[in-house]
């Protein structure tokens, strides 16, 4: 499953900047990817997982502007068409799994 956070945040003040940052690097750290400008992404493996992921966004949202949270099956989420521009991520984002012997 793939979660995405989408988000529309206010920048006018100074605390706002900062609550934006803050959020912003929290769910960087909590290992999402950005798709685009306010459109983030990330891979979960199972439902308690995706449950959890959530909670920690809540837990994290700042108290001014939009959080919106949109979970898709991987099958949903790969069938997603570029129609203008190109991907750029010099991430690895998959679900294969790598078994070094």
């Amino acid at each position: 499953m793939r979660i995405l956070v989408f988000f529309d945040l206010p920048t006018e003040t100074e605390n706002d900047r900062r609550s934006y940052r803050r959020f912003r690097k929290e769910l960087v750290k909590s290992g999402f990817i950005m798709l685009q400008e306010s459109v983030y992404a990330k891979l979960s493996l199972n439902q308690t997982q995706t449950a959890q992921i959530i909670e920690n966004v809540k837990k994290k949202k700042p108290e001014k502007g939009l959080v919106q949270i949109l979970t898709v099956t991987e099958k949903q989420f790969s069938k997603m068409e570029i129609i203008c521009g190109t991907s750029k991520s010099n991430v690895i984002d998959s679900d294969e799994r790598l078994l070094i012997l």
